[in-house]
């Protein structure tokens, strides 16, 4: 793939504040000029739509492997659909979670994180992966009364250990999510202009 445009996805657990920020940097990109659209997974397409429909609003969780295979299986549509074309246009694509969701969410309900890679290989690599850290106590409080399968203590807690193991090993940038929308929303387009602008040069030489 003739890679033109620039790949950022943006992370974190429920109800951090990834949606909203994504939207936000995608507008503020469109304002400075850029050809920025949103993206999300799971995807609108069909594969993504029986994940909403028949994992996500489970009571309870169906096979991690199931649930993997069906998460990579819509990346890669996603992929082939989506981003690598908006790329090949020369867009900035902004993607409201992506593979790194699969490993904290499959790899906390016991996937192995090899295997998960393995089946995501289909997956472009961002240009930068930003992680949305919230405490799992703010979590829960926005969840409010009944959570999803995916939304419950437990579950929150091994994903944000391992979304944090992620940041260690310099896969993901943290981004403070506990605090005003607009302080976050103003670090957040400060690393991506950072990164962005020196892509542009680079693109340029």
């Amino acid at each position: 793939m003739t890679r033109k445009g620039f790949f950022i996805c943006i992370e974190g657990l429920d109800k951090s504040g990834k949606t909203t920020q994504s939207i936000r940097l995608v507008k503020g990109l469109r304002r400075m000029g850029y050809d920025a659209i949103y993206t999300c997974e799971p995807s609108d397409g069909e594969i993504g739509r029986l994940i909403k429909r028949c994992i996500l609003q489970r009571e309870s969780r169906v096979n991690v492997i199931v649930e993997a295979l069906l998460f990579a299986a819509d990346r890669a549509e996603h992929t082939e659909r989506v981003i690598k074309p908006s790329l090949e246009e020369g867009k900035v694509v902004v993607s409201d979670r992506y593979l790194y969701s699969s490993l904290a969410y499959q790899g906390a309900a016991g996937a192995s994180m090899s295997w998960i890679r393995e089946i995501n290989k289909a997956a472009v690599k961002p240009d930068i992966a930003i992680y949305i850290d919230v405490p799992v106590e703010v979590i829960l409080s926005r969840c409010g009364g009944r959570k999803s399968v995916m939304e419950r203590r437990e579950t929150q807690e091994r994903v944000r250990e391992i979304y944090l193991s992620l940041v260690r090993d310099g896969e993901l940038i943290l981004v403070n999510g506990d605090r005003p929308v607009e302080e976050a929303a103003s670090e957040i387009m400060r690393i991506v202009l950072e990164k962005l602008r020196g892509f542009r040069g680079r693109s340029a030489t």
